[in-house]
């Protein structure tokens, strides 16, 4: 008879987490999470678990619940909750410059879900690949090489028609997609979006990015995550994230890549199962009203 190890984990395969018999705080004095039977997990740092062990009522002036997959719910402070949207560029997106149809599928439900965050509160950041030429003496070797085609073009070439110089600070390619760059622009009149440039595939690949100085800035430790590729730039923002002790909560449906099949899954399965969280924008425009 096959058993399931004893000290088996999701990271080690377990498909879902049961629900808690009794309420659990996780982390330390400064910084936790606690969950509870009914399978809310409060991710505010609000209130420490008491000695009933009850459960906190929603504050709904500053506070959302969002049902996430795994039979669990979290509830997040608006004041200290992002949408960190990666890569939605036309670099990546454009019909002119590559086929990217489950990216483009994933501007809609964007659009939607962008308005109800933003009158909840919740800080809209676009953070995008925009080189300066002095970041290109200094790109190492293995990320210059990714971008080259045959040992031609790269960071800095020339494009095509006016696209302009290949994701530089304010070159056409570097825009948002579409609709998505009338979308910042209003946001950023209204003091609601942010435009945050990175010059790696992650975002807070490292100390002092323009990214972690922002959330550490303005004491956000909840980010909701969407962009492409999922299994690229997207996933490894994500990851850095959870390594530096964000609360990571990954948004399916505006997350798209053009890798194989499998690598979307993948990346998916283990933002649920080990590293935070899964949920999609119908959940959060429910939970914002």
């Amino acid at each position: 008879m096959s058993q399931v190890p004893i000290y088996d984990t999701p990271i080690l395969g377990m498909a879902t987490r049961p629900r808690l018999s009794k309420a659990t705080e996780y982390g330390n004095v400064a910084n936790f999470w606690v969950e509870y039977p009914s399978g809310l997990i409060d991710l505010t740092r609000s209130q420490h678990l008491t000695a009933d062990r009850v459960e906190p009522s929603l504050v709904s002036s500053t506070q959302l619940d969002i049902p996430v997959t795994g039979d669990r719910t979290i509830r997040v402070d608006k004041s200290k909750a992002a949408v960190v949207i990666i890569d939605m560029q036309n670099f990546f997106l454009h019909p002119e410059l590559r086929v990217h149809k489950t990216g483009l599928a994933c501007v809609d439900p964007l659009l939607k879900v962008i308005g109800p965050l933003r009158k909840q509160g919740v800080k809209i950041l676009w953070v995008n690949w925009g080189l300066t030429d002095q970041e290109l003496k200094t790109l190492p070797p293995a990320v210059v090489r990714g971008f080259m085609k045959g040992g031609l073009g790269g960071f800095g070439a020339e494009m095509p028609g006016n696209f302009g110089r290949l994701l530089m600070r304010d070159a056409r390619n570097s825009e948002l997609y579409g609709p998505l760059q009338e979308e910042y622009l209003k946001g950023e009149k209204e003091g609601t979006d942010v435009w945050i440039h990175k010059n790696r595939m992650s975002g807070i690949w490292g100390h002092q990015t323009a990214l972690d100085l922002y959330l550490k800035e303005n004491g956000i430790t909840t980010l909701f995550f969407g962009g492409v590729n999922a299994d690229q730039c997207v996933s490894g923002t994500f990851i850095d994230a959870y390594f530096q002790g964000y609360d990571c909560v990954m948004v399916e449906d505006i997350t798209a890549t053009t890798s194989p099949a499998g690598g979307l899954e993948n990346v998916l399965h283990n933002a649920a199962n080990s590293q935070g969280f899964v949920t999609n924008t119908s959940n959060i425009i429910n939970a914002s009203g």
